[in-house]
């Protein structure tokens, strides 16, 4: 079985067409045949595949050669800037809606859900609710709230559900991470600024010691964890020789940074080499990002290029995700 990790949907029921008198929900249509998300004032263009119609989804995913897909929301449907109790309110549309397509394709789609975590406890009780009823596998989080990393000790309340439940807390950036005016030239925001904003909460965390205090934390990074292994080195010698950056943290650096699961996302074989040699062939999961302008269009080729060992190989495109989703495939 080949899994993709990570992949987006807006569900129909969250959409303006559901309550057409409700402006906060996200419209989707086409203009001159392209697929357009206008959701605040705001048109987002980059989709270029599917979105909604999950047969359709499921048919690219086939095509791409792979099984299962795990869904979870476009980022800014996790309406991290709304009240908490209406952002609950949303979330809940979706959770239910994403239950259903699990249920209805058990064997082809999982499901990450969301939670109102600019309410951390708020996003515990849920997330607590949301893995008692069985058929989600977690949730995704943007990767700050309101600017804030998840590494702050606001989230401690969060992260002692997820460990305490064994859900699988995948991080995506909100894409709206650096308001610095150099991101906005040559799509920069994205091809800088999304990795980015994955590598800073990624050290946030580890330095914050959050994976030291909850070693079965299920984590998954999007984009292979932007540059946070690049920057292992120098975030291995602030952490010896600066006394700020090792306050919280008092395993080595490596440690925590391998307790964390890594997409494959990196539009580069060599790359992808490397992220499994340091992590760990077991800590990487297959993902597309489809159906943005960014995904990796050819997931499946990418892993293979990147010359691993069979064993390695079968984990990162599926026996990993397989194990972490609880999958039937995972025992044989």
């Amino acid at each position: 079985m080949i899994v993709d990790a990570h992949a987006h949907v807006i569900v129909p029921e969250i959409t303006r067409d559901a309550a057409p008198g409700e402006a906060w929900r996200p419209r989707v249509y086409r203009e001159d045949g392209r697929q357009i998300v206008e959701m605040g004032g705001r048109a987002i263009r980059s989709a270029i595949g599917e979105f909604v119609d999950v047969e359709a989804i499921l048919a690219a995913q086939q095509a791409a050669g792979i099984d299962h897909v795990v869904l979870c929301p476009l980022v800014t449907l996790l309406f991290g800037d709304a009240d908490p109790e209406e952002a609950l309110s949303r979330c809940r549309i979706q959770n239910d809606a994403l239950a259903r397509l699990v249920r209805t394709h058990p064997e082809r789609i999982s499901a990450l859900g969301a939670v109102p975590l600019q309410d951390p406890p708020l996003a515990a009780r849920e997330l607590r609710a949301l893995m008692a009823a069985g058929t989600l596998a977690g949730v995704e989080v943007a990767a700050s709230v309101d600017g804030v990393a998840l590494g702050d000790e606001r989230f401690e309340s969060f992260w002692e559900a997820a460990e305490a439940t064994g859900a699988l807390v995948f991080i995506h950036p909100t894409t709206r991470g650096f308001p610095v005016a150099a991101l906005q030239d040559m799509y920069l925001w994205n091809l800088v600024g999304n990795p980015m904003e994955t590598t800073v909460t990624a050290a946030h965390m580890v330095l914050g010691g959050v994976l030291e205090r909850h070693p079965r934390l299920r984590v998954l990074l999007a984009h292979a964890g932007g540059a946070v292994l690049a920057l292992r080195g120098r975030l291995r010698h602030g952490h010896a020789v600066v006394a700020a950056a090792r306050e919280r943290l008092r395993e080595p650096l490596a440690d925590s940074l391998r307790r964390l699961h890594y997409d494959t996302i990196t539009h580069d074989p060599a790359l992808l080499r490397a992220v499994v040699e340091f992590a760990g062939a077991e800590r990487v999961l297959l993902g597309s990002d489809q159906p943005f302008d960014m995904a990796d269009p050819h997931p499946v080729q990418t892993v293979r290029a990147a010359g691993l060992d069979p064993v390695a190989e079968d984990q990162v495109l599926g026996a990993n995700a397989a194990r972490l989703l609880g999958l039937e495939v995972a025992a044989t």
